[in-house]
């Protein structure tokens, strides 16, 4: 006998065996059972959540010799039929292939026959929105007012491409994509049902492979019974989806826990070497540091999770600030994977950051009081190798609205690496160092973070880098201007172009202190502070001076020793001479007395 996956094998021939979709079973059985049914259905959402296998079950209960019912009884004619697809009243239509003008007439020619013998003709298109627009607009006075005999019931991907003149003709349904929970469980029931034996941690692991389809996940079960020569056991499993053991994970932490760097790269080499993917660790990694999270913030959590004690002494063990970080340095560092030489690379380079760096001391709220203000910063982790040199450090300070914080971190050597920074609440906050991102994103985790304002203009946050007692090192020369109000004529001079001109224009000197450059930016600029465009104008700075640049932005509520401030006032002042003498001519003094003539400012323009 041909062998039937499981994905068809057990696709639910009835509403009761629907995974997930309990607000489109209820809504469609209260339906079928007032008896007010819609001549069109639409159904939406991700691959493998039961579009098409919710049309089918729609014809049955329609089409069933006891319905229309929400309990069709499977074993009459129609509904055997429907279940098989052979039903000459049910129509299944795949519009990714038949997406002509000419299908869809077909199908208008076909509204016009009565059934041939069930109780209504039911047409499913499936993948409707791949229909061509000459295809929807033949389709759109039949989907409106179709015979009573005839239903449509519609499937797609994506509703986007679907024409808002069809979508207000069908009802809509959007099946929602399956949490991994209930995935593991009707892979669960499967086994029990075919008599296979098997794990939970294996078909977890499916289920979270599976991203919220229940077909992926019968579909990988299918795999990996076949992999496992007819069991299904968490190490296949994990070595057929090329996932970590969480061994490694488990090692990989202790060692960051004891600033061990020759065990962290060792498990390195040992993830490699079993060839397994790179950003399945990194998952991994960040899942464990999820649940460390989960089980500091919520006592009590961590016994329900299958390795709860481990994860109790991990919370135990590490500072909350620590796990906050590190998920979020596995988060971004699962991100770059692409961007990096090799994976391998990436990955080690991932590891490294979370030994390199460590969230430092936050302020606790006063007792019996709101919250002060607080200086966060993420520093070098300290160990033996940091001890041999000074370490830059990137504080945070200014007055930031309330739950936004914004950090920094710098890597562990004596002079500041040429880079870019931008001074921002946590959401827009930028430094040009790798390991920064990852550090501003853990103090924003924290709640709210300020510092003495400083003096000056006001800014919504600024970021301020300075060594930590550097050894001394002469200064470069820098043309420079040292009084910002010559700011303006150097920014005319460097004659930069495109958005880079913009940043450069938009901003003000506010200090030149040797290889530190400090500007000021309006916040309504802040877009302008794209890493891109800060490397490019701190790379035209570079040039022009000789010298490699520590740039830093302070974001304010304007800037008005910029050269677009000056421009703009200039265009004002232009503008106001230029009305001022259009008025003084007699001809318009004359004719704005004689007609009481009003003039609009905004139409005078100069011709000469």
């Amino acid at each position: 006998m041909t062998y039937l996956v499981l994905a068809r094998k057990y696709r639910p021939q009835v509403f009761g065996e629907m995974s997930g979709q309990e607000h489109v079973v209820r809504t469609i059985s209260n339906a079928l059972k007032t008896g007010q049914l819609a001549h069109a259905f639409l159904f939406t959402g991700p691959r493998g959540v039961g579009k098409t296998t919710t049309a089918r079950l729609v014809a049955k209960a329609l089409n069933c010799e006891k319905g229309p019912t929400a309990e069709p009884c499977g074993v009459c004619v129609p509904c055997v039929e429907i279940a098989e697809g052979r039903a000459v009243d049910v129509v299944e239509i795949d519009a990714a292939s038949n997406n002509g003008v000419d299908n869809v007439r077909d199908i208008v020619e076909a509204v016009k026959y009565r059934p041939a013998r069930d109780r209504y003709k039911i047409f499913v298109v499936d993948e409707v929105h791949m229909l061509s627009q000459g295809a929807f607009n033949a389709l759109l006075k039949t989907l409106e007012e179709p015979p009573e005999h005839v239903k449509f019931v519609l499937a797609t991907t994506d509703p986007q491409k679907i024409p808002v003149t069809v979508l207000s003709r069908c009802l809509q349904f959007n099946l929602k994509q399956l949490p991994p929970a209930l995935i593991e469980e009707r892979l669960a029931s499967i086994l029990a049902a075919e008599q296979i034996a098997g794990d939970r941690p294996a078909l977890a692991l499916i289920a979270r492979a599976a991203q919220g389809s229940m077909r992926d996940g019968l579909s990988l079960l299918d795999q990996a019974i076949a992999y496992g020569s007819g069991e299904v056991r968490e190490p296949a499993v994990r070595e057929m989806l090329g996932a970590v053991d969480t061994e490694h994970v488990y090692r990989i932490v202790d060692a960051l826990a004891a600033g061990d760097g020759p065990a962290l790269l060792a498990e390195a080499d040992a993830i490699a070497a079993r060839s397994i993917a790179f950003a399945s660790a990194l998952d991994e990694l960040a899942s464990l540091f999820h649940r460390i999270a989960t089980a500091q913030v919520v006592p009590g959590a961590g016994e329900a999770m299958a390795d709860g004690a481990r994860v109790a002494a991990y919370a135990t063990r590490l500072p909350p600030e620590a796990v906050q970080l590190g998920y979020q340095i596995c988060v971004q560092g699962r991100a770059d994977l692409a961007l990096a030489p090799d994976e391998a690379t990436g990955f080690t380079m991932t590891l490294l950051r979370l030994l390199a760096f460590e969230p430092g001391d936050i302020a606790r709220p006063a007792a019996g009081g709101a919250s002060p203000p607080v200086a966060a910063a993420v520093r070098p982790r300290q160990g033996p190798a940091a001890s041999a040199a000074p370490a830059a450090r990137a504080t945070v300070e200014g007055a930031a609205a309330p739950r936004t914080a914004a950090a920094t971190a710098a890597p562990r050597r004596a002079e500041p690496p040429a880079a870019a920074h931008v001074a921002a609440p946590a959401a827009a906050a930028y430094m040009a160092a790798p390991a920064d991102h990852y550090a501003a994103a853990a103090a924003a985790t924290r709640g709210p973070s300020a510092a003495a304002a400083p003096s000056g203009p006001p800014a919504a946050a600024r970021v301020v880098a300075a060594p930590e007692a550097p050894a001394a090192a002469p200064e470069a020369a820098s043309p420079l201007p040292a009084d910002p109000a010559d700011w303006p004529a150097y920014v005319a001079g460097l004659k930069l172009s495109g958005i880079v001109g913009q940043l450069a224009a938009q901003t003000e000197l506010v200090r030149c202190t040797g290889r530190e450059l400090v500007l000021r930016l309006p916040e309504a600029q802040r877009h302008l502070t794209d890493k891109a465009y800060a490397d490019k104008l701190r790379a035209a700075l570079d040039d022009a001076t000789g010298v490699k640049l520590r740039l830093t932005f302070e974001l304010a509520s304007g800037a008005e020793a910029s050269l677009a401030a000056q421009a703009r006032r200039e265009r004002a002042e232009q503008k106001a001479k230029t009305e001022a003498q259009f008025r003084d001519e007699p001809f318009v003094r004359e004719v704005v007395a004689r007609f009481d003539a009003k003039i609009k400012p905004d139409s005078i323009k100069r011709v000469s």
